[in-house]
């Protein structure tokens, strides 16, 4: 029987992702998936590339992004699915969202040097593989060449996590503005990994402004997020995805999930079609 996995959370070089275009999608016809979301942070810089690969191997890749978005000074990521990643004022609000994040990057640097840690942003724009955004895995991967931390893990614990040493958020967009900005994209929005937020009131919320999905399957999510928003997405007729949230392998360790280890069915792949916004 043909496997029809299909891993909806993946992260590329052009943001925090240690995985080119190419050998993402060599690693998914490997891992035996059918097709695979490239999910971006605030870009989609990799998607045109993505799709001609995908149709060369033969495998289905899904055009997304996932937009970076603050609520009461907490990180909330809105998923995108078939987004028109060639709409030109899609384009400019998404160099408008990369700007943002290069402040809140200098800021925790700024944070970091504080603390007593001598770090800089040339070195963290090192860590990047081409011409993509700078997210904290980079500065979490110095503060491991440094010694500061010894994992991925600990950086985002000690450091560069929600209320952690050196955590920060400029002034950002709201996951309301990111679901407008998905929808007038031609997508589908789908609120990422939500047991990270701890708040269902705000789940909810979403879902009455008009989110269309729910990652229910995420790497970080035990049995019990899975019931609650599983159950949360029956009721109120929600696809649910998921995915591995896959962004390479950092100091020999795979982040978050590695590929395939989450993954939708082909006939939920078609409810997310029929689901774009035309």
């Amino acid at each position: 029987m043909m496997i029809t996995r299909v891993d909806m959370h993946s992260h590329t070089t052009a943001s925090d992702g240690t995985f080119h275009v190419k050998e993402i999608v060599a690693r998914a016809i490997e891992k035996g998936l059918t097709g695979l979301a490239i999910t971006d942070h605030d870009t989609v810089a990799s998607l045109s590339e993505a799709v001609k690969e995908g149709e060369k191997a033969g495998i289905e890749v899904v055009p997304g992004i996932e937009i970076s978005s603050v609520y009461n000074g907490m990180d909330v990521h809105i998923l995108g699915y078939y987004v028109d990643y060639e709409d030109d004022d899609f384009l400019n609000t998404l160099e408008g969202l990369r700007d943002v994040r290069k402040v809140r990057n200098q800021m925790m640097i700024d944070k970091l040097r504080q603390l007593g840690i001598d770090i800089t942003m040339e070195e963290v724009e090192k860590e990047k593989k081409g011409k993509g955004n700078t997210g904290r895995p980079h500065i979490a991967s110095v503060l491991i060449q440094k010694g500061a931390v010894s994992t991925m893990k600990e950086a985002f614990d000690k450091y560069l996590g929600r209320g952690a040493l050196a955590y920060c958020n400029p002034p950002r967009i709201s996951p309301f503005e990111a679901i407008d900005i998905i929808k007038k994209a031609h997508g589908v929005p789908v609120v990422a990994h939500p047991g990270l937020y701890h708040d269902e009131e705000l789940v909810l919320s979403l879902i009455s402004y008009g989110v269309m999905g729910i990652e229910v399957f995420h790497p970080d999510h035990g049995e019990e997020e899975e019931r609650i928003y599983g159950q949360m997405a029956d009721h109120f007729q929600l696809i649910k995805t998921a995915g591995s949230d896959f962004h390479g392998i950092r100091s020999g360790v795979v982040f978050h999930g590695d590929l395939g280890d989450k993954g939708i069915d082909m006939e939920t792949l078609i409810k997310i079609k029929k689901g774009k916004i035309s």
